[in-house]
């Protein structure tokens, strides 16, 4: 058997050479036609289609190929093209098992009396259990075995999973049974161990080969062993160390990268001596010397020091072509890679890949080759939930779910995809005028009619003005929309449904809300590779749904967006010939010119061994499940294979999301065998391509420090009217009256806003406005100002959890305010409520307006009046009134000029805030204290010179001239850039 067996070692093209090689012992650049009766297993399609490529290479052109088959390691299901002649039943379909096992963790639960998790959460553990079933089919593990496991010697949580999977052990044959289907790595298992006895039962006569697989497969390596017995059977390993030393050998783990190939030689029963070379010309380079001593096992690394003693030169020569960068963080890493991979495809014929684990780097470096107009072929693709068609079904269920709120809905509605059947210019419009005009402010009533019931208010609040058309506009077109969506609101509004139902009603309303005026929804909706694969995902969801137990509609949001992350979009073809962005896996059998491995840290590359949510690693030992550290040694291979090639970048980030890393153990070693050499300079690289990647993003001036911003309107059109708490917006901030009265600019509420403490003051003030409009006296006077708010809360439609926040504070503040207004009525002659006045000032621009509108001014016996004004908050300070909260002066002004028509000149006697607060302090009554003349007097004064001096285009209206504190901010600071220019040195720019 041992001259069956060859290696091609790590460094070497894998594909060209496996290529070379079966050409010549088949002789076929004599005779051609015997490639035609070989057939050669390689582990992953990717590998088939590039061992084509390789041939073609080779031949110079078209040829009759070998049969090229995938064996399945790890991605692609065994294809032998014999399965007919097995008889086998088919493998159950991904998405049927994943829904089929979710419903038996949820039957599990009822049946032991447990809180049972959401569908979709069973779904997540169903993943999980999955690839359970799936290692234990291909380790072959003895799961008749669970009830033998100790209970004492586990945790009362192991024993109950235990329990749990000894039901699945029981059951799952029989829902496979009943599906008619199979297991598919108990397909795969069966068609390989069918194939290996056919091979040995009938050897035939043609060239059977299998190239580039570990073995790691059970069922495989007994392929393997029947392959290598043929008449011209032939196995081919990938990158066997056959210079190791036995020692090394001997104490190989599982997280090695030659642990497997050990493996696979003891299945074989041959040993690494009597191993051939694939090619003649094979030798071992420095650079799997190097490798060989970075990545020995750890029992054995006594023996650097001899190569310190003796000669590194070979260690030294094996570093030259491989080089360490370290990036700042992942952004700098992912430009620091599209720079090298920018640079290699200058040169003529050069190619270049990014392999990584790390989906997140992979992303981040086709971003920026975007930069360049560079599109690369990534092998893992893009997530069906984050394409178009994806996205846009998501928010589709998530706003069905939530009763069409309006965050939710207007998501939905502002995805390119909606256009509701009418022109998607018209939708468009539509969507603006629904946002701005009726969802802004609290949350209106849940569902679609809660919508259509805000449009009315607005509808009616609009009366005759501009807006009435627009409105209308907006009710019809909501009228229709309703009725695109109406029929999978009422089905997402079930307690139960069957999920067949729900994704056929589903993928119906966004066919629908998809159409626009020209072409129908399925067109637009199913188009391209995202919308294939989109349409192929709700049609294998659809499927796999029938006759399941019904669901929570609530649940099948996350379900769907869960699925369709896992479901992957690629392009098939527009991407740069020569740049790949590839996984390990997709990474074997191939050759690039430069090979970047990025994303080296622990935990990412290789990523740790993981806890099995399933089995306990003495449960694992027991049931003949191989160690979790086997995964590392797989990645650890590939790693080895990988870092062979003439050019290598090895890439990490230094910080995570602000956290530190870990350098992967590989790097760490490799890091560690060169400083004990001498020789760590060696792995530095030649360009710097972090300090390149910063200098991408730095402008190539300086910044300068950001300007305090300076508007100088035209007088023409700066305000010549404010009212009273305008003008202390004035003094505090004057851009902010920049914006509103000279730009025009008005903020616009957030989407369900919660109700504050604006709202709480204008509900406040509309009730103590009608109780004094009733008479602050009587005996009942609290129960009517109970009954009074009561009402008003009532009106304002103030949800019952606000609500019950709100009476017991309002019921304290009444009952103070009910005892004070009854000392003070024995002083008033008269009350005046929200009352409207104002007067006019001369400025060098002509006359200026201040108005106002009075909470109350109470005539008093005594002569005068007194001005008063309502806060649930905290009311300014004495000090605050005279420099920065100027109202109640002003509105005495006003008062004294006779502005206030309805009481005509009075003089302003007192200045009064009553705090309506309801909590520690109930309430509380502030005169404001000094001489009330000479307070006036500097008011007025001071709002004549505040006129002359924005009468004047020298003028400018600065931003937060005084705010009442730094750190609070208006709704016009955005506009100002503060964030910019509120930094040190901005007064010297």
């Amino acid at each position: 058997m041992s001259s069956r067996i060859f290696t091609i070692p790590a460094g070497t093209g894998f594909a060209e050479a496996l290529a070379r090689g079966v050409i010549a012992r088949l002789d076929a650049e004599r005779e051609p036609l015997r490639l035609a009766d070989a057939t050669i297993f390689l582990p992953t399609q990717r590998a088939t289609r590039t061992l084509s490529e390789a041939f073609a290479r080779v031949l110079g052109g078209a040829a009759l190929l070998p049969r090229i088959r995938a064996l399945g390691d790890g991605e692609d299901d065994f294809q032998s093209g014999s399965s007919e002649d097995l008889a086998l039943l088919p493998a159950i379909d991904p998405v049927r098992r994943r829904l089929l096992l979710a419903t038996l963790v949820l039957r599990w639960h009822e049946n032991t009396g447990r809180p049972a998790p959401g569908f979709a959460q069973a779904a997540s553990l169903a993943r999980s259990l999955a690839g359970f079933l799936d290692e234990a089919e291909t380790q072959q593990a003895d799961l008749g075995r669970l009830e033998t496991l100790a209970p004492a010697a586990l945790a009362e949580h192991w024993q109950t999973v235990r329990d749990f999977l000894v039901t699945l052990r029981d059951s799952w044959p029989d829902v496979l049974a009943a599906e008619n289907a199979l297991d598919p790595s108990c397909r795969r298992n069966a068609l390989l161990a069918a194939l290996a006895q056919r091979y040995r039962d009938n050897p035939v006569q043609q060239p059977v080969i299998a190239a580039g697989t570990t073995g790691s497969i059970p069922a495989t390596a007994g392929l393997l062993a029947a392959i290598a017995t043929l008449p011209h059977g032939m196995v081919v390993l990938p990158a066997l160390d056959r210079e190791l030393d036995e020692a090394s050998w001997e104490q190989l783990g599982p997280g090695h990268a030659q642990y497997g190939l050990k493996q696979v030689l003891a299945r074989l029963g041959v040993s690494r001596a009597e191993i051939a070379d694939w090619t003649p010309t094979a030798e071992d380079t420095p650079r799997l010397t190097m490798l060989r001593e970075a990545l020995r096992p750890a029992p054995t690394t006594d023996a650097w020091r001899a190569l310190a003693e003796h000669d590194p030169s070979p260690i030294a020569r094996g570093l030259d072509g491989i080089t360490v960068l370290e990036a700042a963080h992942p952004g700098e890493e992912a430009t620091s890679i599209a720079l090298m991979l920018r640079e290699a495809i200058e040169q003529s014929g050069r190619s270049a890949a990014l392999v990584t684990p790390d989906r997140a780097l992979a992303r981040r470096v086709a971003g920026e080759l975007a930069r360049w107009d560079i599109a690369i072929d990534d092998s893992a693709g893009t997530p069906l939930a984050r394409t178009p068609p994806g996205t846009f079904l998501s928010l589709l269920a998530e706003a069905a779910a939530e009763q069409f709120t309006p965050v939710a809905l207007l998501a939905l509605l502002k995805h390119p995809l909606a256009s509701g059947g009418v022109a998607q210019a018209v939708f468009r419009r539509s969507v603006r005028a629904l946002d701005r005009l009726v969802l802004r402010g609290p949350r209106p009533d849940a569902r679609l009619a809660g919508i259509a019931k805000a449009i009315a208010r607005a509808r009616h609040e609009a009366g005759d003005s501009a807006l009435a058309p627009v409105l209308g506009d907006v009710a019809h077109w909501f009228a229709e929309l309703t009725v695109c969506l109406a029929p999978f609101a009422e089905v997402m509004a079930r307690t139960q449904t069957p999920l067949d139902a729900l994704v056929r009603c589903h993928s119906e309303t966004a066919e629908r809300l998809a159409a626009n005026d020209t072409t129908s929804g399925a067109e637009l909706l199913w188009r391209n590779e995202a919308g294939e694969q989109a349409g192929k995902f709700v049609g294998d969801l659809l499927t796999a749904g029938a006759n399941l137990p019904d669901i929570a509609p609530s649940a099948y949001p996350s379900l769907f967006a869960m699925m369709a992350e896992e479901r992957a979009v690629r392009p098939p073809f527009g991407r740069h010939p020569r740049l790949a962005i590839l996984g390990p896996l997709e990474a074997r059998l191939q050759q690039f010119d430069v090979v970047v491995l990025g994303g080296l840290n622990e935990a990412t590359w290789p990523q740790t061994a993981s806890a099995d949510p399933w089995l306990s690693r003495p449960m694992r030992e027991a049931l003949g499940f191989e160690s979790p550290e086997r995964a590392i040694g797989l990645a650890a291979h590939d790693f080895a294979t990988l870092a062979a090639a003439p050019r290598v970048v090895l890439t990490r980030a230094l910080k995570v999301d602000g956290t530190p890393t870990v350098a992967s153990r590989w790097l760490q070693r490799l890091r560690q065998l060169a400083r004990g050499l001498g020789l760590e300079n060696r792995l530095a690289c030649v360009a710097p391509y972090a300090v390149y990647a910063q200098l991408l993003s730095k402008p190539d001036d300086p910044i300068a420090a950001e300007k305090r911003p300076e508007p100088r309107p035209p007088v023409s059109v700066r305000p010549r009217r404010l009212s009273a708490t305008g003008v202390e917006e004035w003094i505090r901030d004057p851009y902010a009256i920049y914006a509103k009265h000279v730009l025009r600019l008005k903020p616009l509420q957030p989407l369900e806003a919660e109700i504050g403490p604006m709202d709480r003051g204008s509900v406040i003030h509309a009730i103590l406005e009608q109780f004094i409009r009733d008479g602050a006296g009587g005996d009942d006077a609290l129960a009517n100002l109970i009954a009074r708010a009561d009402a008003t809360f009532a009106d304002h439609d103030i949800p019952q959890a606000t609500l019950a926040l709100w009476r017991p504070r309002f019921v304290r503040a009444a009952k103070w305010l009910v005892i004070e207004e009854g000392r003070r009525q024995r002083d008033i002659l008269r009350s005046f409520v929200e009352l409207k006045g104002e007067t006019i000032f001369e400025g060098p621009a002509g006359p200026f307006t201040l108005n106002a509108r009075a909470d109350r001014i109470d005539l008093l016996h005594a002569g005068g009046a007194s001005i008063i004004d309502y806060k649930t908050g905290l009311p300014p300070s004495d000090s605050q009134v005279q420099s920065f909260a100027p109202q109640l002066p002003l509105e005495a002004l006003i008062l004294e000029r006779g502005g206030f028509a309805e009481i005509g000149v009075c003089e302003a006697t007192q200045l009064v805030y009553i705090r309506f607060a309801g909590g520690a302090v109930a309430g509380d009554y502030h005169l404001v204290k000094g001489d009330l003349r000479d307070l006036l007097t500097k008011t007025e004064r001071r709002l004549v010179d505040y006129i002359a001096a924005f009468d004047s285009e020298d003028t400018p209206y600065l931003p937060r001239e005084a705010p009442f504190r730094a750190a609070m901010s208006n709704d016009y600071d955005h506009l100002s850039r503060m964030r910019e220019w509120a930094v040190a040195g901005w007064e010297d720019a």
